[in-house]
């Protein structure tokens, strides 16, 4: 199953996806991996869909990811007398520990790291930032405000904190339920992290999960961009959350920090997902805005390894149809032909490593000889993601012994992987790559391929080889 495209599509299931059948469906329009929401599944559903597309994936005969997203501290108020009040700007409203229940001047907050953590002058958003506040006095057991803009607050609502940094980690008690219950599927591949301050968040998290599964940090906090370099080089991925980074942060500001953040992540050699919102309106709509298609595009554009779909998947009216979609637009900018010097300008200057200046070279050659494709043996995926990092013109193929490697590498720009037997020799090193460069329909009999493994076969993080090879008459060996 050739894509045709080099981004990748995450999509989110729910309701209207976690069947088998749509499920597959879902990944024959598309989708590359999928995600399980955390927030919504029990650990039953999320071990029932698992084993769905465990399914489909024997069926298809192709590796495909899958991402649990934990769900993150939920910071909420507490409940009113008359279930909502309204408030006027200027006036002062206080949120505290006592918990009774709150009124036009007070409401309890069941959160006493907030209380502690909250300084004056800090920003307090209420419903998504449907009302501003302002911390004036705090005493580790009340914070007076005042009311900037905004109207109403009612039961539960959200409380987001875009000038404080919290004590606590990012892990809530049901957030290590939910990573215990993953971890002993061994059938995730990665686990996405809400709400991400700092790079001490991701320490507890490692510890926890060590290297079964690739760590995905979602940036969806200012705090996060501050030591964004800190926290890329402890992730193995970075997903942009536009939702909750637009409600901290000026909406107008995002754009840019998406494009800071794809960019940070190419230089590092690290997968980066742009996510939120991208096909809104299929929800309910067979076909998607103009502006949708556009924002999809600038991520393709960017270089951005993958792009994610939430409810448009999971709960829309047009899952399929948004799949397809999103694949048709990636296809389509990648064939532009000012794509080609758009990614070419933004390419990263490789790292002082063997693995790197080995990917440059294989880059170079590749597209200097018109070759038909980059094939990489990579146990680990670090060499597949080194390749990816150079953004070539030509097809990779990550050839990996390891079924889970193949699976972690499928949120991975450009990568098409294949499982595939650890050759004995390099003779068949090379037979091996031009028989799977033809059976997989990236090559045919008289093509030149070339190919990048580490010399002894088999040895971790060793890359240092490169070999020309031309597909033999019979498309079954290399010369």
């Amino acid at each position: 199953m050739r894509r045709n495209r080099k981004v990748k599509i995450l999509a989110t299931l729910g309701p209207a996806s976690q069947d088998e059948a749509m499920i597959r469906k879902l990944h024959e329009a598309g989708a590359d991996l999928f995600r399980i929401n955390m927030s919504h599944a029990s650990h039953e559903l999320m071990r029932e869909v698992v084993k769905r597309i465990r399914n489909v994936e024997a069926a298809c005969g192709r590796p495909i990811g899958i991402l649990a997203d934990l769900q993150g501290p939920k910071l909420r108020v507490g409940k009113f007398a008359n279930t909502t009040v309204e408030l006027a700007a200027g006036q002062t409203f206080t949120l505290d520990n006592n918990e009774a229940l709150g009124d036009n001047t007070r409401v309890y907050l069941p959160h006493p790291e907030i209380l502690e953590a909250v300084k004056p002058g800090d920003r307090l958003l209420i419903d998504d930032g449907k009302l501003h506040l302002r911390a004036e006095k705090c005493d580790g057991k009340s914070i007076v405000c005042t009311v900037i803009a905004g109207t109403k607050i009612s039961d539960r609502k959200g409380v987001s904190l875009p000038d404080t940094i919290l004590a606590s980690g990012v892990l809530t008690d049901k957030d290590r339920a939910d990573l215990d219950a993953v971890l002993a599927t061994n059938e995730i591949d990665w686990v996405a992290l809400s709400f991400i301050q700092r790079p001490q968040d991701l320490t507890e998290v490692r510890k926890i999960a060590g290297h079964r599964v690739g760590l995905m940090s979602k940036i969806e906090k200012p705090q996060a961009i501050d030591c964004i370099d800190e926290i890329i080089e402890l992730s193995d991925a970075l997903m942009v959350a536009r939702g909750d980074l637009g409600v901290e942060m000026p909406l107008e500001a995002v754009p840019g920090i998406q494009k800071q953040l794809i960019r940070a992540c190419r230089r590092a050699g690290k997968p980066v997902v742009v996510a939120t919102q991208m096909l809104e309106s299929m929800i309910t709509s067979p076909v998607p805005t103009r502006a949708e298609v556009s924002d999809v595009a600038t991520a393709v554009f960017e270089g951005a390894d993958a792009v994610m779909l939430s409810a448009e998947s999971a709960s829309g009216q047009y899952p399929v149809e948004a799949v397809s979609t999103m694949a048709s637009i990636a296809r389509t900018i990648e064939r532009e032909p000012h794509y080609p010097g758009i990614i070419y300008a933004q390419r990263p200057q490789p790292e002082a490593t063997g693995a790197d200046a080995i990917s440059l070279a294989a880059r170079q050659i590749a597209e200097t000889l018109k070759l038909k494709a980059i094939v990489c043996y990579t146990a680990s995926g670090t060499t597949g993601m080194r390749a990816s990092r150079e953004r070539p013109e030509v097809p990779i193929l990550a050839l990996s012994p390891v079924v889970q490697t193949a699976r972690r590498l499928s949120v991975v720009w450009g990568l098409h992987c294949v499982v595939a037997e650890e050759p004995t020799d390099l003779d068949d090193m090379v037979n091996r790559a031009c028989k799977i460069v033809v059976s997989e329909e990236f090559g045919e009999p008289g093509d030149r391929v070339i190919i990048s493994a580490g010399v002894p076969l088999g040895t971790p993080g060793a890359t240092n080889m490169l070999r020309i090879a031309y597909i033999s008459a019979d498309g079954q060996s290399g010369v």
